[in-house]
């Protein structure tokens, strides 16, 4: 063993030739690093979704990140931020699936073990494509500050601070919360 690891040029032999063969944890941890990123990259594609949407309009896309809609001829798709929010499913799939399939399984190689390989590629391949696509998009993607200023001024965005002011002045914090909470009640029925 000591021999065959240093033609191989590895420092030493695995110090458990059983492990060394039924071992899969560099694969769930990669899996499970992709799963995390694909998470990340699914939640910024849900706010960009919400900031695009009719309701928000914080944001506007370029046309060429949308597809038009199959009955609405005024609706752009935000396809691409969907894509990716859907993708993370699928990345999720396959550290699910390796997890599955090493659990039932006793120790040493089994041939059940070459499916990993499937699983990792599809997992970097789907990763990798949505990693590539989050840029162009965020790069072709335009600020509607009207837009974002109007929502900042008419939800009370500023209350916690006013809040925090009070109790730098000497105001418990409990109380600077509930006097400002008061305010807010009174100007929303003012």
């Amino acid at each position: 063993r000591n021999f065959t690891a240093k033609k191989l040029g590895f420092k030493k032999p695995t110090n458990n030739s059983i492990d060394t063969v039924a071992d899969r944890d560099f694969a769930l941890d990669f899996l499970s690093a992709a799963s995390i990123c694909a998470v990340h990259i699914s939640r910024l594609a849900e706010e960009l979704i919400i900031w695009n949407s009719d309701i928000f309009k914080l944001i506007n896309f370029d046309d060429k990140m949308l597809t038009g809609s199959s009955i609405m001829p005024q609706k752009k798709n935000p396809d691409v931020p969907e894509l990716i929010r859907g993708k993370t499913g699928g990345v999720f799939g396959t550290l699910v699936a390796l997890l599955t399939l090493m659990k039932g399984l006793p120790l040493t190689y089994n041939r059940d073990m070459q499916e990993d390989k499937a699983l990792i590629f599809e997992s970097i391949d789907t990763t990798l494509s949505c990693l590539s696509l989050l840029p162009r998009l965020l790069l072709t993607l335009k600020l509607n500050n009207e837009q974002a200023a109007t929502i900042a001024s008419s939800s009370y965005s500023t209350a916690t601070d006013l809040a925090e002011y009070l109790a730098k002045k000497g105001v418990a914090f409990r109380l600077a919360h509930n006097i400002v909470g008061n305010l807010v009640k009174y100007c929303e029925k003012k």
